[in-house]
């Protein structure tokens, strides 16, 4: 990852994301924020296994140059296993909320999820901006590593609280995703990134996302518990439409995108 980040500025913006792209690399996002510019760069690419190519390594190759193959085929490996620590965890979350551990396999197996790299330069005036403003991620788990720099904060018990980092542990975030796919019984985690004065900080974010035509619905047997059924039933595709065309994600992405895909149905119907 440092390879990358320390490439001339021309270099990298070779790779940048276009308007409804989510992969590429990308600096401060100026055309999505009218203040509080994010201090961060991004690189941001694809990784599914439903197929025998190696999408990472090719990813690395064709779009940032073959000097980076042997950097693809590290991240090839660590997404795959970012992967299959990702579905283990969306077992042990079905399994939590009482029905099949195997319940929502399907829904991701052939699921594309974004793998991004985070770089937070050091900023001599850290309290005119921040890394990552508060939100939600809009996907279904967020699995996290963080560098040895401090910088993630979670509200909880009404403030924010500093995560500390450990480089023997993931930090793993719910999404609005899998609160829909829960009817809202697990709440996605509202963070953000702080900067400091001295130090740049890293981390790896491997975002586990459905197939994109899958459909969206929490299990009948929790709707039935929980007497309502919270969220109408929605695709990937649409969520993620929605955040790349509509709205930049904040802490109510979900109960706004619900309300633009509700419209949205009703304007067809009309």
């Amino acid at each position: 990852m440092d390879t990358f980040f320390k490439l001339p500025i021309h270099r990298k913006l070779s790779v940048h994301k276009t308007p409804g792209s989510m992969w590429g690399y990308s600096g401060a996002h100026a055309h999505r924020f009218s203040s509080q510019l994010p201090w961060k760069e991004t690189l941001s690419f694809p990784y599914h296994d439903n197929t025998l190519e190696p999408v990472v390594t090719n990813y690395f190759k064709s779009t940032i140059g073959e000097d980076f193959e042997q950097t693809g085929e590290t991240f090839q490996k660590y997404c795959g296993a970012m992967k299959q620590l990702g579905m283990k965890l969306i077992e042990l979350l079905a399994m939590s909320l009482g029905v099949d551990r195997l319940h929502y396999r399907d829904l991701f197996e052939e699921g594309c999820s974004i793998m991004r790299c985070n770089n937070y330069p050091s900023c001599q005036q850290p309290s005119l901006t921040l890394g990552t403003g508060p939100h939600c991620d809009p996907t279904s788990l967020t699995i996290l590593h963080q560098d040895h720099v401090g910088g993630l904060h979670v509200f909880a018990d009404n403030k924010w609280q500093t995560v500390p980092p450990r480089l023997d542990a993931f930090v793993v975030n719910i999404g609005d995703t899998f609160t829909a796919l829960s009817n809202g019984r697990y709440k996605s985690c509202l963070h953000r990134a702080v900067v400091n004065k001295y130090k740049e900080r890293k981390s790896l974010a491997f975002f586990l996302c459905p197939k994109e035509d899958k459909l969206v619905r929490a299990p009948n047997d929790i709707v039935s518990m929980d007497g309502t059924k919270h969220y109408p039933d929605f695709t990937w595709s649409h969520l993620l439409h929605f955040t790349q065309n509509h709205y930049r994600a904040d802490q109510a992405t979900l109960p706004n995108f619900t309300k633009w895909l509700l419209s949205s149905k009703t304007t067809h119907t009309s």
